[in-house]
């Protein structure tokens, strides 16, 4: 198994035999050149590079729904002394807004239910969007 090079490269990328760096190898049938993204878009006139699709995120209403239900539903079962997540969240949003002008103090539970809450409901809606985008494009 032989690999040979009909390019060689110098100094400040002058070469040195032929203007295209072809590669052939035993595996490879045809010889393959390089091949550059950046010069391939302006040799198409394209002139722009993209690596990813426009809408890569491909969002759909339907999951920040169904993630926002599927979080309100847990998080509202009364099992932290008998109170739900989301209401000792919104009491102390209310306990808060008691005294407006000034902000809660760091040692506030209030943090505490604000970093709880929302902690769940991204992990929620993440697991949501690749639930429904596995399965929607046939991952699984």
């Amino acid at each position: 198994m032989t690999t040979t090079f009909a390019t060689v490269a110098g100094l400040g990328g002058a070469s040195l035999s032929s203007t295209s760096s072809r590669l052939t190898s035993g595996f490879v049938k045809s010889p393959v050149s390089a091949r550059n993204p950046l010069r391939q878009a302006v040799a198409m006139g394209n002139g722009r590079v993209t690596c990813f699709e426009r809408n890569w995120l491909r969002a759909d209403y339907s999951v920040i729904g169904f993630g926002l239900i599927g979080w309100l539903a847990p998080s509202s079962v009364p099992a932290i002394n008998g109170k739900s997540l989301t209401g000792l969240f919104f009491e102390s949003i209310g306990a808060e807004l008691a005294h407006f002008p000034t902000p809660p103090a760091l040692t506030s539970s209030f943090w505490l239910w604000l970093v709880t809450w929302h902690l769940g409901l991204f992990i929620c809606l993440t697991f949501g969007q690749i639930g429904f985008k596995g399965r929607t494009e046939e991952y699984f």
